[in-house]
């Protein structure tokens, strides 16, 4: 099972993460290259775009200050490591995986569940949310409750 390795950003870190991210730009589709300057015989390399992509999200959390870890989709969870990024109690997840809503594999006694699974329902969760959010506001504007 793959463990967090969560680092929050010291200020100094995210000033520095910041100046980076400014002279980076925010162009996902410019070419991006970077140089291994300590090893003999350095060349640039390009960076595939997905990996720019992501590096300048990386830099923009870290930027403001938010911790930031990199997992491999296919790792594996618990049920407490999947309370806490869909930011609910872990007898919530249980019943989550007792009602098929994730899925999970026991390892022994302890529960294992797919990352890629967590991610998609806490995804599927929040547009359901902003969809009832949206809803609830049309019917606050029809019934005039001050809305504009």
């Amino acid at each position: 099972m793959t463990e967090f390795d969560l680092h929050v950003p010291s200020p100094a870190e995210a000033r520095g993460a910041d100046r980076a991210l400014r002279a980076l730009g925010h162009d996902a589709d410019a070419p991006l290259f970077v140089r291994a300057t300590g090893a003999p015989g350095a060349q640039d390399v390009e960076l595939p775009a997905e990996a720019r992509a992501l590096l300048l999200r990386i830099l923009g959390h870290m930027a403001n200050g938010d911790a930031v870890t990199i997992v491999p989709v296919a790792a594996e969870v618990t049920a407490q490591q999947a309370a806490e990024i869909l930011g609910v109690s872990r007898p919530f997840v249980i019943r989550l995986v007792d009602e098929g809503k994730l899925a999970c594999r026991l390892v022994g006694t302890h529960r294992r569940i797919p990352l890629g699974d967590v991610l998609a329902f806490k995804q599927a969760n929040r547009a359901e949310r902003r969809a009832i959010a949206a809803e609830l506001t049309a019917e606050a504007q029809e019934l005039g409750f001050g809305y504009k």
